[in-house]
């Protein structure tokens, strides 16, 4: 028997809500039939995207949620709305992806945690950084043993500044929670996933020294953090590092990442898509390098066909009946070390996670 397929409605139809929208249309077994976005301008993106046909409309994701022609739904809104449009999806049963950073505090993700789910009903966050293939591949190999026993990790993005957006809501902390967590919960969110351990203790050290200062909405300066460094102790011994910066475009490559452990490291690197493996044993004469690609995306788009192999899990999820492998929790952690992090860059301390909520 021909499974029908998965009907998909995206909530918010700005830069990532279209890209959301390619990655479903390279993806068999989904079709988009609807979109919501209360900004007329972006309905007429997508409307354009997909010509016009076989998509509603909505400008309340309320009107699209009750419309019965969507079985799962992706909230690609800005960072505010999220936590107001995840519960109202939640509370509808519909199956859920929800676009980083879960919400824009530790306490309002909390608050997503304790809505009920409907039997079955799938809700996962857009954490997709974990499925880079590089980054897939290192993960791969640490949990392998190639390093022994992690003990350091170190990710460094050295980029271009924020995008322009709808209403330029991303020029402020206040609707995207600050940049160590509008941009930088996919890294702590790497940090968790490669550790397997529980962060305890943040230190942090930035500033906007160049981006954007130039810039006036309503007579105010945009706030956002620009560079900075961050420290985080977890409860197993382990010690990860965050360096980032956002007026970097003279990379060469804008993320690296590695883990050094007791026998060896583990390197990978983007754009170039390499893995870098070397053990303490041979030295620097036997450091392997190899290019990583994963010929079964169908669409690289903006993250290294990383959103692509998200909807893949996550329709494999709701297609079996398990849990999503980004959950609500991993969000929530995520968020928790973004935000711990802008209080100890803001107030010049150590901050302990315990100050911004339980991890559990």
């Amino acid at each position: 028997m021909e499974t029908q397929p998965l009907r998909f409605g995206i909530i918010g139809t700005g830069m990532m809500g279209l890209e959301h929208q390619r990655n479903l249309a390279a993806l068999p077994g989904a079709v988009v039939t609807a979109f919501s976005d209360p900004t007329p301008t972006s309905l007429e993106w997508a409307r354009a995207e997909v010509g016009g046909e076989g998509v509603t409309c909505f400008s309340d994701h309320r009107d699209l949620l009750t419309s019965g022609l969507v079985d799962a739904v992706v909230i690609a809104s800005p960072n505010m709305t999220h936590r107001t449009i995840a519960a109202d999806v939640i509370a509808s049963g519909l199956h859920v992806l929800i676009e980083k950073p879960l919400a824009l505090t530790t306490a309002e993700c909390r608050e997503l945690l304790e809505i009920p789910t409907a039997p079955g009903q799938v809700v996962a966050v857009g954490l997709e950084y974990r499925y880079m293939p590089p980054v897939a591949e290192l993960i791969s190999l640490v949990r392998g043993g190639a390093v022994g026993e992690p003990k350091m990790v170190s990710i460094t993005e050295h980029r271009f500044p924020f995008l322009m957006k709808v209403g330029d809501w991303n020029r402020f902390n206040e609707n995207t929670g600050g940049t160590l967590v509008e941009k930088c919960c996919h890294f702590f969110d790497l940090m968790n996933l490669l550790t397997g351990a529980n962060p305890v203790r943040v230190m942090a050290s930035g500033a906007q020294d160049v981006n954007h200062l130039d810039e006036r909405y309503d007579g105010r300066v945009p706030d956002i953090l620009d560079n900075a460094f961050v420290i985080v102790d977890y409860d197993n011994g382990m010690r990860c590092a965050l360096d980032l910066c956002m007026f970097a475009e003279g990379s060469e490559e804008q993320e690296e990442l590695s883990v050094v452990g007791t026998l060896g490291k583990v390197e990978a690197f983007l754009p170039s898509s390499t893995v870098r493996v070397g053990q303490r044993s041979t030295g620097r004469g036997g450091v392997i390098t190899r290019h990583v690609v994963d010929d079964s995306i169908g669409h690289e788009g903006f993250h290294h066909g990383a959103s692509f192999v998200e909807h893949r899990r996550f329709i494999e999820a709701i297609r079996g009946g398990t849990a999503p492998e980004v959950t609500l929790l991993d969000g929530l952690r995520a968020v928790a070390i973004g935000e711990a992090a802008q209080i100890a860059l803001a107030e010049h301390r150590v901050v302990e996670l315990s100050e911004v909520g339980t991890l559990s």
